[in-house]
């Protein structure tokens, strides 16, 4: 039993990091919260973010704009790996849509 659950957790691993290779972005060094669309919570949430991330953010996109404008990628031991991925902007992202959705219901029922 220990061994069937081990082979699904390691056939889930391998399926994912396939998934994540399969997207693209890793090949431009981009992690995965560099790619969310820049609503208002997400601006927000920038705000709350330390500077030094936004720079580490900003040269990421940079980089990944030029790499495609010469249609080339990262060479390969550069690129983003899964277990490097970290989130580092949707609990901030979480923590604003749940005050906004807070400031909205209370502006409705008051």
């Amino acid at each position: 039993m220990a061994v069937n659950f081990v082979q699904k957790r390691f056939a889930h691993s391998a399926l994912q990091k396939f998934c994540y290779n399969l997207s693209g972005f890793n090949k431009y060094g981009l992690w995965r919260d560099d790619l969310l669309y820049e609503d208002s919570d997400v601006k927000e949430a920038l705000k709350r973010v330390p500077e030094k991330t936004i720079d580490e953010r900003n040269y990421r996109l940079l980089r990944a704009v030029q790499l495609s404008l010469q249609k080339t990628y990262l060479p390969k031991e550069q690129w983003t790996q899964l277990e490097d991925d970290k989130l580092y902007l949707t609990p901030h992202v979480n923590d604003v849509i749940k005050e906004r959705e807070e400031r909205e219901e209370w502006n409705k029922t008051y």
